[in-house]
């Protein structure tokens, strides 16, 4: 999960990191956090950045307050967490204009911000489904059963989990979905999923992964995708960061 406080006292800033890394620990989900000072350095960032799923928003801060930010993220994403922070409870009613999920009275409980986390899980659980354009239909593709997608003609193949087989078996079921999306479409959809690009052709699931050499990547279910050598690198770092978070 992506991240982002947005406080301006640091002591409560650093409480609730605190909080939401212990939660990630005990859930065993991977969460990457960045905090801001203030509405207009994460604006700065965001804009150039949207690839965050949860914004923790202090309300009473200098120059743009957080409901005036929540306000203008809302026009530009109708799909992003938002969760206040607040001393007083005067804002609730605004707080319904931009879909807040809920507001965290300060002083912050740690009990509070776990609870939050839980519903966010339990939403982010709900959404594990993309939906593609394959042969003149609509179809809802399970992104976890998702290993990699390589482009070939003008579309792409998605390049399906196994699901009879382990890893150094012989692969009894292997599917493969043909959709009309390009892979650079592909690439901006499943970037909050931990796809990253392996090759010009391909992006790999970073979860699926089992093994990675200097040619190819191997997923858990045995099968196999190249890796380009200028790629390797940054895909390796990634494999290795996202699993010691894990």
């Amino acid at each position: 999960m992506k991240i982002a406080i947005i406080e301006d006292e640091q002591l409560h800033m650093e409480l609730l990191m605190g909080y939401i890394q212990s939660w990630g620990i005990q859930k065993k989900v991977v969460v990457e956090i960045e905090s801001f000072p203030n509405a207009e350095s994460f604006l700065f960032h965001w804009e150039e950045v949207v690839d965050f799923e949860i914004l923790f928003i202090d309300i009473q801060m200098k120059e743009m307050n957080g409901m005036e930010l929540a306000k203008y993220i809302r026009k530009k994403d109708k799909n992003i967490v938002i969760i206040f922070t607040t001393g007083i409870a005067d804002f609730m009613e605004e707080g319904y204009e931009v879909e807040a999920m809920h507001y965290l009275l300060k002083p912050i409980s740690r009990k509070k911000v776990e609870q939050c986390m839980d519903r966010v899980k339990e939403r982010k659980k709900e959404k594990q489904f993309i939906l593609l354009h394959h042969m003149g239909e609509l179809w809802k593709v399970d992104i976890e059963k998702i290993n990699y997608v390589e482009a070939r003609g003008h579309g792409c193949i998605l390049g399906m989990a196994a699901t009879e087989k382990g890893y150094y078996q012989e692969i009894e079921k292997k599917e493969e979905i043909t959709v009309t999306e390009s892979i650079s479409e592909l690439k901006n959809i499943l970037a909050e999923y931990h796809f990253i690009p392996c090759h010009r052709s391909y992006l790999c699931r970073i979860e699926a992964i089992h093994q990675i050499d200097k040619k190819e990547i191997y997923f858990d279910d045995g099968s196999h995708i190249p890796v380009s050598r200028r790629m390797y690198g940054e895909v390796n770092q990634a494999f290795i960061k996202y699993f010691r978070k894990m």
